[in-house]
């Protein structure tokens, strides 16, 4: 299982870059984007992510900005028999709300939000091994709106991903206590 936790990791963060440029929140505000965020639903083409996604919970994520701007967070997943966590670090790309990994190759944007309910983030894996796309839509509560969720679906098809690939979170209050 050990093992299975980075590819997770780049299913539910890592995607390959669609096509087209991938918007960014207009006048994105890291302050207000800081807190704590629950994985509401997410979709990817990462084949680890298709094998397990039906039998996983909402992960939960904090997210804080460096005084130089990157961005980190701290995730926590519940497992059968624990929360798995790992802290990830992203460098500002030098537009707001984008944000890179070099030595992950990662690259990670917010497409849109509204700061106190809901986030809409993209991120790409450039990995030799297997390349991957991933949409997450993420909550400050953990309940979403069928409105929220289907407004998510719909831009599914627009970063390369179909809805076959998506899982719709169960909410899980496991882990709640693992990203403060």
């Amino acid at each position: 299982m050990t093992a299975v936790l980075p590819c997770l990791a780049l299913a539910l963060l890592c995607v390959l870059q669609a096509a087209g440029e991938v918007p960014v929140q207009p006048g994105f505000n890291a302050e207000k984007f800081a807190g704590k965020w629950h994985f509401a639903a997410t979709v990817s083409n990462c084949s680890v992510f298709l094998k397990m996604k039906d039998g996983m919970k909402s992960p939960t994520a904090t997210i804080s900005f460096t005084p130089e701007g990157d961005l980190a967070m701290k995730l926590a997943w519940p497992l059968p028999d624990r929360c798995q966590r790992l802290e990830l670090l992203f460098q500002q790309s030098g537009q707001a709300g984008h944000y890179t990994a070099a030595q992950e190759k990662r690259d990670l944007r917010v497409m849109e939000t509204d700061y106190s309910h809901y986030a809409i983030v993209h991120e790409t894996q450039h990995s030799e091994r297997q390349p991957s796309t991933a949409l997450q839509l993420l909550m400050r509560e953990q309940d979403v709106s069928p409105q929220l969720l289907q407004k998510f679906e719909e831009l599914i098809p627009t970063v390369g991903l179909t809805k076959a690939m998506l899982a719709v979170l169960p909410k899980s209050d496991q882990c709640t206590a693992a990203t403060s």
